[in-house]
């Protein structure tokens, strides 16, 4: 997924609590769908800062290059500045952008 391109609001916002019955009909089910993707997304976030952060790493350690490597800085910079992970959650499951399923509902159903 390309988080660059999602958008959505970076700070949180007042919701109307109907909207998370959607799909579930039950908001404790919705909160665990919401966490386990917002974890997904925050490994791939993560996962990815990490290789572009890697590209500019240096071998030797000197002092001026750990204080004034501003190629990295300036990549945290604009990560820090992306949609938190729970917040893009929250904005797939509004939008149907999530796939779930629950098997405990669906061995009840076939009984």
């Amino acid at each position: 997924m390309d988080f660059k391109k999602v958008r959505t609001e970076t700070t949180v916002v007042t919701r109307q609590k109907d909207q998370f019955y959607k799909g579930t009909g039950n908001i404790y089910e919705t909160v665990a769908i919401l966490t386990k993707r917002a974890n997904q997304i925050a490994t791939e976030m993560k996962e990815e800062l990490n290789k572009k952060i890697e590209e500019f790493a240096t071998n030797n350690d000197s002092l001026e290059e750990v204080f004034e490597n501003r190629e990295q800085i300036e990549i945290a910079k604009f990560y820090e500045r992306l949609p938190k992970p729970t917040l893009i959650a929250i904005h797939e499951f509004l939008h149907d952008e999530i796939y779930f399923r629950n098997p405990s509902k669906e061995t009840q159903d076939e009984f």
